[in-house]
């Protein structure tokens, strides 16, 4: 039986599975531990405050002082899923600093 597309990539990962048992790459938040909920949680908000933080300085920064365009960082900040790498990015080496 020939399976297309798709079909023939899930078909080949289950009798991986259950040839070698490997586990699902997916699992549900209630089995994680309390400890790595708190950790996930935690990366979030840190993400997701460094990305208003420098959306914020992205917006009251004059255009002269952030090297590339404002609206390049502003996109990449926002769309990137970068877990804070990007935003970081942008204040070490997106601002102009004053000598």
């Amino acid at each position: 039986m020939q399976l297309k597309g798709r079909h023939v990539r899930n078909a080949g990962l289950a009798e991986l599975r259950e040839e070698e048992h490997v586990p699902a790459a997916r699992g549900r938040w209630g089995d994680l531990s309390q400890r790595t909920r708190l950790v996930l949680i935690t990366a979030a908000v840190a993400d997701g405050a460094l990305r208003v933080a420098a959306l914020i300085d992205i917006q009251r920064r004059p255009a002269s002082q952030i090297r590339g365009r404002k609206g390049v960082w502003a996109a990449a900040v926002t769309l990137v899923s970068s877990a804070g790498v990007v935003p970081v990015s942008y204040f070490v080496f997106g601002q102009r600093r004053e000598p």
